[in-house]
């Protein structure tokens, strides 16, 4: 699908939907549209360099466990983006070389026992070093046997193996639908022997290894997805950001409207120069489509980074109707880490840091701000709003989506195809005017008028169609001004 900016004098070169925003043209619409959330993770246990949806706090718990020892981070992370309330969440683990699945080998009955099973653990990972595996005669069943899988001393799953001949017993515990835990591969023939507490071994989470360079290649994978905002998983390396912002202006400038939370570490959260160092991480990325966690916080007696933060930050800006915004939005945390004053609070809002304040009340959004400091060609001070850039970006979707299923390579260019286009584009515009996402009236589609009509200044090509919207955005009410006259 291609998509993107565009200029006069570097023109786009595939076929596509190219659309420049500038300030006059911001808007978007459908509640929740831009709900998804991506977040790399790190853990003992669930599938590598794969997307897996998760939904609930259990899913987590089933998919990568809650063990976050020797540097895993896939619990917190996704259950921080959960409680943010996105409407899906992606979650993709990473691992290096030295992954691999715990496993066992079972033998045979044979006068001189032979391996005859081997039991791999699904995932790689250490998770699997704690499964024990049990083989005894069934006790409901004559002349056949039973598999028991425990992890530690809990009891897994129970699998029938028929007659415990080494075919029907591979057979039965793949093809078994509960079995969420091991698969089996034949190695010899022969009746499997009874074994009581077998453990396996060699499970690695494949952690300590990974780099910069691996999220690096994960976000090749990203782009492959449909999602809205990326969170990472609590890193704070300096320059592993960089390369995520440099990878976030490129997919945007690509026609990709995407996302990132990101934040620092808990020294930096608490430092008495708390104030400068989160400026300083603004005005590196200085970019709409970085939002800069600057304040960790405290729930149910942990606390977290601002860079674990940024995961319910993610979530919550994934979840939000575009009718809403980040502002004063409750969080789910108790306190925050470091309570920044008045006078910083102000320094950090002006400087594109995303704050949260303990209110006196509860903990909640200080102002829904990116990163964006610098105001190029086109941009007016809105595009330091994050409500503001998911409109923007969602507006670009749904025209890109409209053009691409009943447009391009569809609809001739000529008068009567292009007057179809713009009635197309102004009921759109109209939708969004309902939702009330746009102002109801002064929007309107038309011909760019410098290419079309007396004054053009340019001319354009055959297949190529230049369209110029109008329309004003609406915004939430985020300060009231009053005056109390006494009589």
């Amino acid at each position: 699908m291609a998509g993107g900016t565009w200029s006069i004098t570097n023109q786009p070169v595939l076929p596509g939907l190219y659309m420049n925003f500038v300030s006059a043209a911001g808007t978007a619409i459908q509640s929740g549209a831009r709900g998804v959330v991506i977040a790399p993770v790190k853990s003992h246990w669930g599938p590598v360099g794969q997307f897996v949806e998760v939904n609930s706090e259990m899913a987590i718990r089933e998919m990568f466990t809650d063990n976050e020892t020797d540097g895993a981070t896939a619990f917190s992370t996704l259950y921080l983006a959960l409680l943010g309330g996105p409407n899906k969440l992606l979650a993709y683990r990473l691992a290096d070389s030295s992954a691999a699945e715990a496993t066992i080998h079972l033998k045979n009955t044979e006068s001189s026992p032979a391996d005859a099973i081997t039991l791999k653990a699904k995932y790689p990972g250490k998770r699997g070093n704690d499964f024990k595996v049990t083989i005894q005669p069934s006790p409901v069943i004559a002349n056949a046997k039973e598999l028991k899988l425990y992890e530690g001393g809990k009891l897994l799953r129970t699998i029938a193996l028929g007659s415990g001949e080494t075919p029907q017993a591979v057979a039965a515990i793949n093809e078994d639908s509960g079995n969420q835990w091991i698969v089996a591969e034949k190695i010899a023939e022969g009746t499997l022997a009874d074994v009581s507490g077998e453990a396996f071994a060699g499970g690695e989470s494949g952690i300590s290894g990974i780099t910069n360079a691996d999220y690096i290649k994960a976000t090749e994978a990203f782009e492959t997805q449909d999602f809205h905002v990326l969170t990472l998983d609590g890193v704070t390396d300096a320059a592993l950001r960089t390369s995520i912002v440099a990878w976030v202006k490129r997919v945007r400038g690509e026609g990709k409207g995407i996302i990132a939370t990101l934040g620092g570490t808990a020294a930096e959260d608490t430092a008495s120069d708390a104030v400068n160092k989160a400026i300083t991480r603004s005005m590196a990325s200085d970019y709409e489509g970085i939002v800069n966690v600057g304040t960790g916080a405290k729930m149910n007696g942990k606390e977290y980074s601002s860079s674990q933060v940024a995961a319910w930050v993610a979530g919550l800006i994934a979840g939000q109707s575009l009718k809403e915004s980040t502002t004063y939005a409750v969080a789910p945390f108790e306190d925050v880490t470091r309570r920044w004053t008045r006078s910083e609070q102000e320094q950090g809002v002006q400087n594109g840091v995303f704050l949260l304040v303990h209110d006196g009340r509860k903990v909640k959004v200080l102002r829904g701000v990116n990163s964006l400091n610098t105001l190029g060609e086109g941009k007016n001070r809105g595009w330091k709003k994050i409500r503001k850039i998911r409109v923007i970006d969602q507006i670009n979707s749904d025209l890109q989506k409209t053009a691409e299923d009943h447009y391009i390579g569809k609809v001739n260019n000529t008068e009567e195809g292009r007057l179809a286009l713009i009635s197309a584009g102004k009921q759109y515009l109209q939708t969004l005017a309902l939702e009330n996402v746009i102002e109801s009236t002064g929007f309107d589609v038309t011909l760019d008028p410098r290419f079309y009509g007396n004054g053009a200044q340019f001319v354009p090509e055959d297949d190529q169609v230049f369209l110029a919207w109008t329309a004003d955005d609406t915004d939430v009410m985020e300060q009231i001004f009053g005056t109390f006259y006494v009589q």
